[in-house]
């Protein structure tokens, strides 16, 4: 083990925007390997640890068969595998599991305590989503529009819906990659301050969505109701009514603008399933993306 401290990804702005683009690059360089069957041998030997306080699909699919893919091995830990569901406190855990395997992957709850895991943590720390962030589905979006439509740089890219913590990536990706976001959501769900502060002019804020997205490349939403705010989702149902991503939306943009979703999508609240299976959603590409992303993201840490 190296005495010097490691690299952590646990929000966008961790990466600078040179070393974002150049991962991306290599992510895309990685799926083009793997889909012409000659997967790079990255990570021989090397053991990933996932410690996921919160449920997950993609997420925990994508960083276990990327490792397997690559040679690797993944070591799923829940709240019921170990002594953090018992009470341990997170440095301890953090100090114990860093000397046993190569990196860690968290998913919790507070963004508080993936801080305190990184700080004591011996090898790098990815989120794999706080209630503030989710910088890794960001990676995996960026790398679909870039797939798609080239250089996201210079365009315009609206969130429709809650100003959560897949928000919060947006916002600390538009500095990163040089676009504007337009934020549209209903009155007391807006995005984190301190971030709209920070953004300058890059971010706006919208109270209508059908002016946010006029002329928009590229629209992103995500559920209504995040985990842990289930028994919110009567009055989020009705705060969120005219924000649902549907054709008469989807019209005010570009013709060939895209639609991203980050999935799981409730189909009928915050987007109709006729956008969602239609010819400018990506979701499925950007769902696939996550896999290649965080390959690429696992391979730079280690190397850092």
């Amino acid at each position: 083990m190296t005495a010097e401290q490691p690299r952590h990804y646990l929000a966008v702005s961790d990466l600078s925007g040179a070393e974002l683009q150049n991962l991306l690059s290599r992510a895309a360089e990685i799926k083009r390997q793997l889909h012409a069957g000659n997967p790079p041998a990255l990570f021989h030997g090397r053991v990933l640890a996932m410690v996921f306080e919160k449920s997950s699909t993609r997420t925990r699919v994508s960083f276990e068969s990327g490792m397997a893919k690559l040679g690797g091995h993944a070591i799923f830990l829940s709240p019921r595998d170990t002594h953090l569901g018992r009470g341990e406190p997170v440095e301890d855990t953090a100090r114990i599991i860093s000397r046993m395997a190569d990196a860690i992957v968290v998913r919790t709850f507070a963004h508080e305590r993936i801080e305190k895991f990184a700080a004591h943590s011996l090898v790098p720390v990815i989120n794999a989503l706080t209630d503030h962030q989710h910088p890794c589905q960001l990676l995996a979006d960026i790398q679909t529009y870039v797939e798609h439509r080239g250089d996201i740089a210079g365009r315009t890219v609206v969130w429709v819906g809650d100003g959560n913590n897949m928000c919060n990536s947006f916002i600390e990706a538009a500095e990163r990659f040089d676009f504007t976001l337009r934020v549209a959501g209903p009155p007391g769900y807006e995005p984190d301050g301190q971030l709209i502060a920070s953004s300058g002019a890059r971010v706006e804020l919208f109270h209508d969505a059908l002016e946010a997205v006029r002329d928009a490349d590229l629209i992103v939403t995500d559920v209504w109701a995040s985990m842990g705010q289930e028994e919110e989702q009567a009055r989020r149902l009705a705060d969120f009514a005219g924000f649902q991503v549907n054709a008469q939306l989807l019209s005010a943009a570009r013709p060939d603008a895209l639609v991203m979703h980050c999935l799981p999508a409730h189909r009928g609240e915050e987007i109709s399933t006729e956008v969602l299976e239609g010819p400018n959603s990506v979701v499925w590409d950007e769902a696939e993306n996550r896999l290649h992303a965080q390959m690429a993201l696992l391979e730079f840490l280690l190397a850092s």
